[in-house]
């Protein structure tokens, strides 16, 4: 369903550490931004009814059945350069982006683009 690369899931292993507690990682998508859609990443401690839950790279993730469609052949991926580190996400579902790059469409999801 979608791809976490290595480097993306030491980065996440470090900062869920840092939180001290047993997370998971939370991947979704909700309706906003220029495009309409904006990513969602964060940490959780517990899978809802409505999730698909899924381990890759030894990582528990989970994803609400609502996102799964969009989130379809996704790879997440972490990037450190001169001015840092942050993660990227390649989406073979989008058809559009805005400028900034933090919010999509596909083709059968337009979201609720707002202005910017």
């Amino acid at each position: 369903m979608l791809t976490i690369t290595d480097s993306a899931v030491e980065q996440i292993k470090k900062m869920m550490a840092e939180e001290g507690e047993d997370l998971m990682l939370r991947v979704g998508v909700k309706g906003g931004g220029c495009s309409g859609l904006s990513y969602g990443m964060g940490f959780d401690s517990k899978a809802e009814e409505e999730d698909t839950t899924l381990t890759l790279n030894g990582l528990q993730v989970v994803v609400d059945n609502e996102s799964v469609p969009v989130l379809k052949g996704v790879v997440i991926d972490y990037k450190q350069n001169m001015m840092g580190g942050g993660f990227t996400i390649d989406n073979p579902n989008a058809i559009a982006s805005c400028g900034c790059g933090s919010s999509f469409r596909t083709a059968t999801n337009a979201g609720t683009p707002e202005d910017c």
